[in-house]
């Protein structure tokens, strides 16, 4: 049997016990944070003008294309294409619920 070791008071244990708490927690990396772009809602002369000039030109033409090229809303890229596509300017390669492809549409001469 191993020899005894003498035991803590009442007194000694609660102030370990207060002094154990004191170290600083772990503070956790918050990553790093991309700056919200703030897209345009709604066509400007300008920017409507881009899009009907190049757009049309363009060989691959996705929702998330116009929101690099011309900085505006999603929601505003898919329903300028749908738009052009109904004018029959560009053609549709494939219209799936989570991304529409389009191309440019070539006239047979």
């Amino acid at each position: 049997m191993p020899p005894k070791t003498q035991q803590k008071t009442k007194e000694q244990k609660a102030a370990a016990a207060m002094a154990g708490g004191k170290s600083k927690k772990k503070k956790w990396s918050k990553g790093k944070v991309r700056d919200k772009i703030a897209n345009k809602v709604l066509f400007d002369a300008e920017t409507y003008e881009r899009f009907t000039n190049e757009v049309p030109k363009m060989k691959l033409i996705t929702p998330s294309t116009l929101v690099e090229r011309l900085k505006v809303n999603g929601s505003l890229a898919r329903a300028a294409i749908k738009e052009m596509c109904a004018s029959g300017e560009i053609k549709s390669v494939s219209d799936h619920h989570s991304q529409m492809i389009y191309t440019r549409s070539v006239v047979a001469e």
